[in-house]
């Protein structure tokens, strides 16, 4: 993907945080993904490489800064995103009519916490959900809220959950989204699960620096591969919307 086919630092909301938008080319009406990275601070760059992949599909990618560190816990940054992403998909080639909500470890809960929700700017409903590498069993930044506990409680319509984990996770481990996938279809919620041969950084097409403290572009094949197996989960998520 061409440069010129990224826009960088795009401030989305009160906050002043910026975010990324990747797009294979001009079209328009193409569906849109709204990813989140986890835990660390501003680490929206950390997702470029699986949001490149995605976007070279044929999806417009948004992905945004955020602080799990903020008083809220970052709950004004998530949802800041949310509007404006639904506001000014157009103006980039998305249809804010077809949004997949996606995040990474705690980004993936938050994405979790939305789809489960139903409360949000104006009682918003993605058209789906995708999960990387993510708990269900602590409350999610989004809502403040346990997914597990919302998927029992919920009488909300239900949407296409897709979740993704690297079996071998060290971080969260598998056995989160398989407790939350078989919480899901209980429910008669539709959830796909898949899993990778990788680890927590892998699954998103990273590896983990520990020079750095964070998360760089994957040379190890199992993360290339797992990284891309993702990407086909969150642009098929995208397409089916």
């Amino acid at each position: 993907m061409a440069d010129g086919r990224v826009e960088r630092g795009v401030v989305y909301g009160p906050s002043g945080k910026g975010l990324d938008v990747y797009r294979c080319d001009g079209s328009t009406s193409r569906p849109a993904v709204l990813l989140w990275h986890g835990r660390g601070p501003d680490e929206r760059d950390v997702l470029e490489p699986l949001a490149r992949a995605v976007a070279e599909r044929g999806v417009v990618v948004f992905v945004p800064d955020w602080r799990s560190d903020a008083p809220d816990g970052g709950r004004a940054h998530l949802w800041e995103s949310i509007v404006f992403v639904r506001g000014n998909a157009g103006a980039f080639g998305g249809d804010a009519a077809r949004i997949v909500l996606a995040g990474w470890s705690l980004g993936g809960k938050a994405a979790a916490g939305v789809g489960l929700d139903g409360a949000g700017p104006e009682r918003w409903r993605p058209s789906g959900v995708v999960a990387i590498a993510s708990g269900f069993d602590a409350p999610a930044p989004s809502t403040g809220r346990v997914p597990l506990d919302d998927v029992a409680a919920t009488q909300i319509e239900p949407v296409p959950f897709w979740l993704v984990h690297g079996t071998r996770d060290a971080i969260v481990d598998v056995e989160q989204s398989r407790r939350f996938a078989d919480a899901l279809r209980q429910r008669g919620w539709r959830t796909t699960l898949v899993e990778a041969d990788t680890d927590h950084a892998g699954v998103v097409m990273t590896e983990y620096d520990p020079e750095r403290g964070r998360c760089t572009p994957a040379r190890v094949r199992h993360a290339i591969e797992a990284g891309r197996r993702t990407a086909h989960v969150l642009a098929d998520a995208a397409l089916a919307s």
